[in-house]
């Protein structure tokens, strides 16, 4: 067993234990669930933009190589800068040119899990440069040195007494602050940021292939602000962001900010085409995208699987995955965590270390079902699931018990041969240690179903 799945299993049974963590947890994703309710009420048809949204997508995916030169030559065409970046290495080497060219010191960064997966913050550090994070939920998780919980809601797993006191070790303030309290001083603590920042960095929540634009959208105004004040835009975005056309935001961002927050629209939405041009009095004076692979290409090369490239990240299939719900964001180890990260993760970050997420799973369909671009997701987890017997990364003892189960089940007088006691004592041994010290086995009852019903039944 890899070092990944024992941290996995071992962090697993501290977490879905803890219960604070999971009052704090069950508390912030049941507020969420509430407003994304309301937020789906706005739709006279939820299924038809569904559907919409999902047809989109999947021609984007399968045409990929289409839409991004198509969005490639429409940005560079308005004095964008594109970059190409193969996999982590190569897109920090890039930005990181950037930023020696321009002598940036400073950094402003909205929130973008893009760059959480490329470890951006550490690497510039490294190179002794500032990055700063300027969405409030991001900033309180640098501020208490660890990764996002959560996709839309990075400190979910924080209550407001938790980061009061955090607020308190790192600055002083009262630990009886109340949430506005706290805003306010953030606020007035990153406003001198935004404005002496030398290079202002954000992800993409789509790329727009036929105008060449990144729409970003958001609900603090600190993604318009790392692009308005600094001279230099960099965008971080996988390659997998891309929308056909403007037009199709009007059934993309409804679809995200309903499911991510339950809000018809989301505060800040902005399109950006390019660096500030001729005339214009504001925003950056050099722009550029880097597009991201980092192994999506081998999601790609699975004609079932890729089909998970169509997420928007909107989270709403943690908040509705009990497993999610339990164990919570960091127990999974990965940027992206939940049913998606389940799905994406083994061939991003490699099968052999990873492949144990695909089984944290109850197969319940949730994600499935609230998913705004209908994937699959619980499918996909068995298709993950059947990858990994393909790849032979199974152990013999697990190839043993299968084995002798399906023999068994392929005969009901198997079944029937063997008496309760001994399929107790079989259980006991073979499955005991998987089921955890925490619950109590199942018991096979003297009779079987089948025994009662002969028994029973009135002709």
């Amino acid at each position: 067993m890899s070092e990944i799945k024992n941290k996995f299993l071992s962090d697993s049974k501290e977490k879905a234990f803890d219960l604070k963590h999971r009052q704090t947890v069950n508390f912030n994703i049941g507020k969420y669930n509430e407003a994304v309710k309301i937020g789906l009420d706005q739709y006279s048809d939820l299924e038809k933009a569904r559907k919409r949204a999902a047809n989109l997508k999947h021609k984007v995916i399968n045409d990929l190589d289409k839409f991004l030169i198509e969005f490639e030559k429409n940005f560079i065409r308005r004095g964008g800068k594109v970059i190409w970046a193969q996999n982590a290495k190569e897109a920090q080497k890039e930005i990181l040119y950037i930023l020696k060219k321009h002598s940036a010191k400073v950094v402003v960064k909205s929130k973008s899990m893009t760059t959480e997966e490329i470890d951006l913050n550490e690497y510039l550090k490294k190179h002794k440069i500032d990055s700063i994070e300027t969405d409030l939920g991001e900033y309180i998780v640098q501020l208490a040195g660890e990764k996002p919980y959560h996709i839309v809601t990075p400190a979910m797993h924080k209550s407001k007494e938790d980061i009061a006191k955090l607020f308190n070790e790192k600055f002083g303030i009262s630990v009886e602050s109340t949430p506005e309290e706290m805003t306010a001083f953030v606020r007035s603590l990153l406003r001198e940021k935004f404005i002496t920042a030398d290079v202002g960095i954000t992800g993409a929540n789509f790329l727009i292939a036929d105008t060449g634009a990144v729409a970003l959208t958001e609900n603090e105004g600190n993604g318009l602000m790392s692009i308005s004040f600094p001279k230099i835009h960099i965008a971080v975005a996988g390659i997998e962001k891309l929308i056909p056309s403007l037009v199709d935001l009007h059934t993309f961002w409804p679809l995200l900010s309903s499911h991510g927050t339950g809000q018809m629209v989301t505060v800040y939405n902005s399109i950006l085409t390019g660096p500030k041009q001729n005339g214009e009095i504001d925003g950056p004076e050099e722009m550029y995208v880097i597009l991201l692979d980092n192994n999506r290409t081998e999601v790609m090369k699975n004609t079932k699987q890729r089909r998970a490239l169509s997420c928007i990240r909107c989270g709403a299939c943690l908040n509705v995955c009990p497993v999610y719900r339990n164990i919570g964001g960091h127990t999974f180890g990965t940027t992206y965590s939940g049913p998606i990260g389940s799905v994406i993760t083994p061939f991003m970050n490699g099968f052999k270390d990873y492949q144990h997420l695909s089984f944290a799973s109850t197969l319940c369909g949730s994600c499935t079902e609230i998913c705004p671009v209908k994937i699959n997701l619980h499918e996909l987890l068995l298709y993950n699931r059947n990858e990994v017997v393909k790849r032979k990364y199974t152990t013999a003892g697990e190839k043993f018990v299968v084995k002798g189960w399906k023999r068994i089940m392929m005969k009901r007088w198997r079944l029937d041969a063997v008496g309760a006691g001994t399929k107790n004592v079989a259980i006991k041994l073979f499955f005991n240690k998987s089921w955890g010290k925490k619950r109590v086995l199942p018991e096979i009852k003297e009779k079987s179903f089948k025994q009662i019903w002969v028994e029973k039944r009135i002709d």
